[in-house]
């Protein structure tokens, strides 16, 4: 008989049996206990990073044939090092009190997120030394591995394969793959890793084939927009600064020729690409792969500022020079000519990179994708089937 309204049943009670002990308190949820231990580990990274500046003072003088000073750029990497490694181990402490394990640390780092990451850091070297010291054109593309690594396996492991590229990049690979700033630029890789693990736990990087007209034009209206704005900034950039600059590489050398007309051309596919992944594939996720790029430029162009002015003074031997130069002719002091250039640079290097990375996960077989920890947020979930009986 069921119960009345005031939820006393009219049937006997069973007999009745030992009750469990309440416990202690209340589990923290996950999402909250996520937001703590994130907390804790940012606090302990700026205090470090700022108590470790102070106790430095100032950065040695810049070397006059280099533009900037060695030494200098080896005390910040060592810096943001400690830094980093603390808060991670708070991190690690915070999670290990809340639950006693450390699962969200272990979960990221299966054997295939481990073989992928050498390779990741080797990838991100070669190429961006490449782009860097030969090139010398205004984008880095040498996060290419860490994106990918932080899409497949997590925000950890990606965060780990950007600062791991770029010590290793300075400390540990000679000539001519060295260089002697990719180190003090470790904390940035480190983002740019950990925002494409946040991305791809989103689902950001899946495929979204097919979608409707509706949601493919208010895709394609964000995509444009965006597109446009970093265009329009870029050329207003140039033009205030350089006067009225033409499209067209022009240089002595055939060599700058050919190079100025790659680097045109390679930002020239990447917006063709994602346009044609939007309209002709239908894939909604190239609307997706435009804000990732955008945001994550933002986010690096806003942390590699400071650290190119204060320890660099702006001049880093990269391709992007040129540009803090002319912002510093134009009359900008050193934090907003860094700052410029890397809102001017920074976004279409990240969309580029995004792009690429999308098209790299699109050629990896859906079954490959499945088996590395964030492998199933990278997939398009299949149809939903009819219930068992139902008419079709």
């Amino acid at each position: 008989m069921p119960e009345d309204m005031s939820g006393v049943s009219e049937t006997p009670e069973a007999p009745s049996t030992p009750e469990a002990p309440p416990s202690a308190a209340p589990a923290p949820s996950r999402r909250g206990g996520l937001w703590v231990r994130l907390a804790g580990a940012l606090a302990v990274f700026v205090v470090v990073t700022v108590v470790g500046v102070l106790a430095i003072g100032t950065f040695e003088p810049p070397d006059p044939d280099l533009g900037y000073s060695i030494a200098g750029a080896n005390s910040f990497a060592l810096v943001l090092a400690v830094a980093l490694i603390a808060a991670f181990v708070i991190y690690a402490f915070l999670e290990f009190q809340q639950t006693g394990r450390l699962d969200s640390i272990s979960r990221q780092f299966d054997t295939r997120t481990v073989v992928l990451m050498p390779v990741a850091i080797a990838f991100n070297i070669i190429l961006g030394q490449a782009v860097g010291a030969a090139l010398k054109i205004p984008i880095y593309l040498d996060s290419i591995g860490t994106i990918l690594v932080g899409a497949l396996a997590g925000p950890i492991p990606g965060a780990l394969t950007g600062f791991l590229a770029n010590m290793l990049w300075t400390y540990v690979v000679p000539p001519p793959f060295h260089s002697d700033i990719a180190g003090a630029f470790a904390i940035v890789a480190a983002v740019i890793g950990l925002l494409a693990g946040l991305f791809g736990r989103l689902g950001w990087l899946r495929p979204r084939m097919n979608r409707g007209m509706s949601e493919l034009a208010f895709g394609g209206l964000i995509a444009i927009v965006l597109i446009l704005a970093l265009a329009y900034l870029a050329f207003l950039g140039y033009t205030r600064i350089l006067g009225n600059p033409s499209l067209t590489p022009e240089s002595d050398e055939t060599l700058f020729v050919i190079l100025g007309w790659v680097a045109i051309l390679l930002v020239a596919g990447t917006v063709i690409g994602l346009l044609a992944v939007l309209f002709v594939r239908r894939d909604l996720t190239a609307a997706y792969v435009i804000v990732a790029g955008v945001v994550t430029g933002l986010i690096a162009a806003a942390i590699s500022a400071p650290i190119s002015a204060n320890v660099f003074g702006g001049v880093t031997g990269a391709g992007t020079d040129f540009l803090v130069a002319a912002f510093r002719q134009a009359g900008a002091d050193i934090q907003a000519a860094t700052l410029g250039q890397g809102l001017i640079s920074d976004p279409i290097d990240k969309v580029t990179t995004f792009f690429v990375v999308y098209l790299i996960l699109n050629a990896m077989a859906r079954r490959t994708k499945a088996r590395f920890p964030q492998g199933e947020r990278l997939v398009e979930p299949p149809p939903a089937e009819a219930p068992a009986g139902a008419t079709v």
